[in-house]
């Protein structure tokens, strides 16, 4: 009797742990929760406005302060309600609204700018290709960097690129799926950037998409890349792509979450480019190597290709327009994505 209930107790204590590990597992493989800042409210979202002139129908200029949490994109028309020289605003935000406003917002900017760009659409999905002119800039740690700069963007050098139109955002969900029709990405949304791809994959991604587009579209160049960062021939000559107030261009480690978040959703640079400062790191067909060395041969075994521009998880000091770091072509991370390039047309 004293053997047959030390076995029972032994069964529960192995069935417990048993129990206890499976738990374990599944709460560590669950993946973080990605904030909703595009649910449809049962009540709009409030935001309170103070008026420095008289409102009209003309012109209002307004300092707007907004509820924590609420969607800093949603620029869609208020719905005023006549409280004297304070108002409320009531902003609906379902998500189409979101993304029709910013299609607006871009074509208007572009208009501004006098910019050049090309609406393209494969397998119904459509996205924008910008022209950049091409000419000689300074790449590497130029002054502006300061004492940010890394060794390997030393010495700074003078370059010189071609025309070529460049992805107005980073390669989205949307679009990739269209294409290769799978999403490896580790955070899901079609207006996300895609994630989570090897260099290896965007080889199968561009031969697919060429295919289906009829275009030649591919990686930038370490030099393409840094000159359409910089602002091209509109350059103005700061620290990140588009500005130096980092949380107005850019998704980082302050302000993203710890998740990636949708394109367009931050201020573009002089060109009209989004997020070429955070949200995902961006792939770059060049092997890595420091500047005045050679660079490794293509035959290499697992060679160590460049990435630019930052991701959601990284500090400022990587989102600078100079920095550079390399990966094997055969890593893959939720934070690493891609940018379409094109070879300027004749």
């Amino acid at each position: 009797m004293k053997y047959k209930y030390s076995k029972v107790c032994r069964l529960r204590l192995l069935s417990a742990g048993f129990f206890f590990i499976l738990f374990s597992i599944q709460i560590l493989a669950q993946k973080p929760v990605r904030p909703d800042t595009t649910q449809v409210l049962d009540q709009p979202v409030f935001t309170h406005v103070t008026f420095h002139q008289a409102p009209d129908a003309d012109s209002v200029k307004m300092m707007t302060h907004q509820v924590p949490g609420a969607d800093s994109t949603q620029v869609v028309t208020p719905q005023v309600l006549a409280l004297d020289s304070l108002q409320m605003v009531a902003h609906p935000a379902p998500e189409m609204e979101n993304f029709i406003v910013r299609e607006e917002q871009t074509k208007q900017y572009n208009q501004r700018q006098n910019l050049e760009v090309e609406t393209i659409t494969v397998r119904g999905v459509s996205f924008n290709m910008v022209k950049v002119k091409g000419g000689t800039f300074t790449m590497g740690a130029t002054e502006e960097q300061g004492g940010f700069a890394q060794e390997n963007e030393f010495p700074a050098t003078e370059q010189t690129v071609d025309d070529y139109w460049i992805g107005e955002t980073e390669v989205t969900q949307e679009l990739w799926e269209a294409v290769m029709g799978y999403n490896p990405s580790f955070f899901k949304g079609p207006q996300l950037p895609v994630e989570c791809i090897r260099y290896v994959d965007c080889e199968s991604f561009f031969f697919k998409l060429n295919f289906f587009s009829k275009h030649k579209f591919r990686l930038p160049t370490e030099a393409e890349w840094e000159y359409a960062a910089r602002g091209g021939h509109n350059a103005l000559v700061t620290k990140y792509a588009g500005g130096e107030d980092l949380d107005s261009v850019a998704w980082f480690c302050n302000n993203s979450g710890n998740v990636t978040h949708d394109v367009k959703t931050k201020a573009p640079n002089e060109l009209g480019i989004y997020d070429m400062s955070g949200n995902v790191d961006e792939w770059c067909v060049d092997s890595y190597h420091f500047y005045g060395q050679t660079a490794p041969s293509e035959g290499t075994d697992r060679v160590v290709r460049v990435k630019r521009g930052g991701g959601f998880l990284d500090f400022p000091a990587h989102l600078r327009v100079s920095d550079r770091r390399g990966s094997s072509e055969l890593m893959w991370n939720k934070d690493v994505g891609l940018r379409l390039v094109e070879s300027g047309k004749k």
